[in-house]
C-alpha cells in the first residue's frame, strides 16, 4: 500500500505538468482552434533561459523564474503576432504547416543558443519528508503546490474576471463576442502570452525535477495532447483530470511494470479514448 502512495504522489508531481502543458494548449485550440504544436520547445525555452540565469547570471532561482516567466509573456505575444495571425483566416492546413515549422524553429534556437547538453536547474530544495512510510523530496512537494497554485488561478481567471468570460465568448462564439463588443483582435494575444507562461512553468518543473534536453520539448506536446484527448478538448477540467490520470498511471505502470512502458502509456490512452469515447472524459459529443 505504502509503495502505491509512493507512485501516487510521484505521478501526481508529473501530472502536474501535463496539466499545465495542457492548460497552455486547450486555451489555444478552443480559442483558435490551433494545435500548438511548438508548446513544448516554447516551454523548453523557458526552462533553458531559468538555467541559464540561475547558473551563469547567478539570479536566485524565483526572480530567474519571473523574469523567464516575463519573456514567455513577449514570446507568446510575438508568435501569434509573427506566425499564427497570418493565417488565421487561411485554410487549417497553413496553421498545421507554421506549427511544425515553429516547432523546429524554436528547437533550433534552444540548440543554438544553450548546446545539446542535458542541463539540470539547480535548487536548494534538497530536504525530504516521510509521511507514513511515504517519501516525499521537498521540490516534488513544492512542484505539486505550484502546480496547484497555477491551475487555481487560471481557473479564477477563466470563470471570475471580465477578460477570462471575453475568452470563453470568443470560444464559444466569435460572431456573438463581435457583437457583444468583445476585442476578437486582442483575446488570441492574451491566450498565447498566458498559454507561453504555463509552458514557461512546466518548462522550469521539468528541468528542476528531471532534466532539459533537445527532444523533449516534443514528447511534453505528445503527452498534452494526449491529456486533451483524455480530458475532452477545449477543456479545462478535462485538462486537470486527464493530466492527474495520465501522470498517476505513468508512475504506476513504471513502478510496477517497468519505466520502459511509461511513455506508451500516452499512446495508449489516445488511442483508446479515441475508439470509445472520443468527446473525452469531460468534453461534449
Amino acid at each position: 500500500m505504502v509503495e502505491v502512495l509512493q507512485q501516487i504522489i510521484n505521478g501526481i508531481a508529473i501530472g502536474g505538468v501535463y496539466v499545465l502543458i495542457a492548460l497552455g494548449l486547450t486555451t489555444v485550440f478552443g480559442i483558435l482552434g490551433i494545435a500548438h504544436f511548438a508548446h513544448g520547445s516554447v516551454s523548453m525555452f523557458g526552462g533553458y533561459l531559468t538555467f541559464f540565469f540561475v547558473t551563469s547570471w547567478g539570479i536566485p532561482l524565483l526572480l530567474a523564474i519571473l523574469i523567464a516567466l516575463l519573456v514567455g509573456l513577449v514570446l507568446g505575444v510575438l508568435i501569434e503576432l509573427l506566425a499564427y495571425r497570418p493565417v488565421r483566416d487561411a485554410n487549417h492546413i497553413n496553421a498545421f504547416i507554421v506549427a511544425l515549422g515553429l516547432t523546429m524553429m524554436v528547437e533550433g534556437i534552444n540548440l543554438e543558443l544553450f548546446g545539446h547538453e542535458q542541463v539540470v536547474i539547480p535548487t536548494d530544495f534538497s530536504r525530504v519528508f516521510n509521511i507514513g512510510g511515504v517519501t516525499i523530496p521537498e521540490l516534488r512537494l513544492y512542484v505539486i503546490l505550484a502546480a496547484a497554485l497555477l491551475i487555481a488561478a487560471m481557473t479564477v481567471f477563466v470563470e471570475r474576471t471580465k477578460t477570462g468570460q471575453a475568452i470563453r465568448a470568443v470560444a464559444e462564439n466569435r460572431d456573438a463576442a463581435i457583437l457583444m463588443g468583445v476585442n476578437v483582435k486582442t483575446i488570441p494575444l492574451v491566450v498565447f502570452a498566458i498559454s507561453t507562461a504555463l509552458g514557461v512553468c512546466a518548462g522550469v518543473m521539468v528541468g528542476s525535477l528531471f532534466a532539459i534536453a533537445p527532444g523533449i520539448g516534443e514528447g511534453l506536446v505528445v503527452k498534452g495532447f494526449a491529456v486533451l484527448i483524455l480530458g475532452g478538448l477545449g477543456s479545462i477540467p478535462g485538462a486537470v483530470v486527464g493530466g492527474l490520470v495520465l501522470g498517476i498511471t505513468e508512475a504506476l505502470a513504471a513502478g510496477f511494470i517497468s519505466s520502459a512502458y511509461k511513455d506508451v502509456i500516452a499512446f495508449v490512452v489516445m488511442i483508446s479514448v479515441l475508439l470509445f469515447r472520443p468527446q473525452g472524459l469531460m468534453g461534449k459529443a
